[in-house]
């Protein structure tokens, strides 16, 4: 089966912009429901084609991030589950070399730690004080991911920088810096960050693939936790 034939990333595909249009009309609960179904439904694709483990505890985390964040008072708790999703991300594409591709190029990281230093000096005046703490580590995080999948991956890095984008609109809806009530901010949100899981996802599973095709030029001293790597049929 191939990736875009999958009934999960049809799935996935269709949630998204069912979630969309419910929460541009603001339909509870149902904007909600169909925002905690999109990182599960990648997550089973990534089983079902044999995938890496860590990428499918990113997703678990970002599934329970998604939930937090519709629970009133669970802001924090769900700044650390999507902390703990962007950990895994960073720690993946570590284990694929992304730290020493980042040695040779570190153009990437530096523009985004300029972009994130900018966005958190921006948000910083008008946040409350329980979020000045966990704000800056949780950029540093962004930026991690942002630029290790960047490095690895022109597709993830595309999800890692959509991801960026997407959490910084709601850091900037949480400082008061725009509107968070407003309807086109939610859109933006939430279409980015589908945006970004399925990038990130589809990305880094393709990279699987490339590297099993890649046959005797793999290099077996560096680290995977597929299960036990993608199925040869589904190259």
């Amino acid at each position: 089966m191939t990736a875009p034939r999958s009934i999960w990333l049809i799935a996935f595909g269709t949630a998204a912009v069912v979630h969309l249009v419910l929460n541009g009309a603001d339909l509870a609960p149902w904007a909600s429901i169909t925002k905690c179904l999109l990182a599960p439904l990648l997550a089973a694709w990534v089983v079902q084609q044999r995938g890496p483990r860590l990428l499918v505890v990113a997703l678990a985390f970002c599934f329970l991030g998604d939930l937090f964040l519709e629970i009133e008072g669970m802001f924090i708790l769900g700044m650390a589950a999507f902390a703990i999703a962007h950990i895994s991300f960073i720690t993946l594409f570590v284990q694929r070399g992304a730290l020493d591709r980042l040695r040779a190029n570190p153009l990437p990281l530096i523009g985004y730690v300029v972009a994130a230093i900018a966005l958190v000096a921006w948000c910083w005046g008008g946040l409350e004080p329980g979020l000045k703490a966990p704000i800056p580590v949780y950029a540093a995080l962004l930026v991690g991911t942002a630029a290790v999948s960047w490095s690895t991956d022109r597709l993830a890095g595309i999800g890692g920088a959509l991801f960026l984008v997407s959490d910084g609109i709601i850091a900037l809806g949480e400082a008061g810096r725009i509107d968070a009530d407003a309807t086109w901010t939610g859109l933006a949100i939430m279409a980015l960050y589908s945006l970004a899981i399925y990038c990130l996802t589809t990305g880094i599973m393709a990279r699987e693939r490339r590297t099993v095709a890649a046959g005797t030029s793999f290099d077996p001293t560096i680290h995977t936790d597929c299960w036990p790597r993608v199925p040869s049929s589904q190259q």
